[in-house]
C-alpha cells in the first residue's frame, strides 16, 4: 500500500481537491468585488422641487414675459462623481403648473400646450457627448436629449454646467428653441391684439440629491 494512503484515503487529492476550492473562491472573490465596486460607485440623485428653478422666458408685441415652474421631478444617475460619469438625466415638468403670475395668460398658455391631453413636459437624456472638468468638482457637460413638449419629441442638444457638493449636484444651463417646432401656436391675447414670439428659452438650476 502507497505511503500516502491512510485509512484508504488519498492525501494527494485531497490536497489537490482543496486547491481547486481555494482557487474557485478566490475567483468568485474577485468577480463579486469587480461588480460590487461597479456598483457602489454608481449613485442616484432625485430632483429637489422646493430648491430648484425651472423658468420660460419669452416676448411679445407688448412686452417680455416669464412662466415659472411650480412643480418638477427627476432623477440623475452618475457612475464617478470625481470626473462625472453622468449615466442618467431625467426631468419632467407638470405643464400647468407653469405660472406667470396673471391668470389669463395661464389660460392662455394651457390652451396652446394642449394641456388636457399632455400633462407634463419631458426631457430624457440620451447621450453624453463630452465632459470638461473645470477644477473643484465643476464640470461643463455636452449632451443630447429627447424633449417632449404637447405630445411631439425632438432630439436636442443641451449644455449645461454641473457642480457637486457633497451629496448635492445642481444643474444649470438654459435653451432656446421655438415653440412652432413642437406644433404650439403661439399664445394670443385680447383676440389677437397680443401675441407672443415663436421663440422661447428654457433656464434652470436643477438641484438634485
Amino acid at each position: 500500500m502507497p505511503i500516502f494512503y491512510f485509512c484508504g484515503i488519498n492525501i494527494n487529492r485531497i490536497k489537490m481537491t482543496n486547491m481547486k476550492l481555494l482557487h474557485a473562491k478566490v475567483f468568485s472573490f474577485i468577480i463579486i468585488f469587480l461588480m460590487t465596486s461597479s456598483f457602489i460607485q454608481a449613485q442616484d440623485f432625485n430632483l429637489s422641487n422646493s430648491e430648484s428653478s425651472i423658468k420660460v422666458l419669452g416676448t411679445s408685441n407688448v412686452h417680455d414675459w416669464e412662466l415659472k415652474s411650480e412643480k418638477q421631478t427627476g432623477s440623475l444617475v452618475v457612475e464617478n462623481l470625481d470626473n462625472f460619469q453622468l449615466k442618467g438625466l431625467n426631468v419632467t415638468i407638470t405643464t400647468e403648473s407653469l405660472k406667470s403670475g396673471k391668470s389669463g395668460m395661464d389660460k392662455n398658455t394651457y390652451k396652446a400646450l394642449k394641456t388636457k391631453s399632455y400633462k407634463t413636459i419631458n426631457f430624457q437624456l440620451a447621450e453624453v457627448k463630452k465632459v470638461e472638468n473645470n477644477g473643484s468638482k465643476k464640470f461643463k457637460v455636452t449632451t443630447t436629449g429627447d424633449l417632449t413638449i404637447a405630445g411631439v419629441k425632438k432630439r436636442v442638444s443641451l449644455d449645461f454646467s454641473a457642480t457637486v457638493s457633497g451629496n448635492t449636484i445642481t444643474l444649470t444651463g438654459e435653451k432656446t428653441l421655438k415653440m412652432t417646432d413642437y406644433k404650439v401656436d403661439p399664445p394670443t391675447a385680447l383676440l389677437g391684439a397680443i401675441s407672443t414670439g415663436d421663440e422661447v428659452t428654457i433656464k434652470f438650476s436643477t438641484i438634485f440629491k
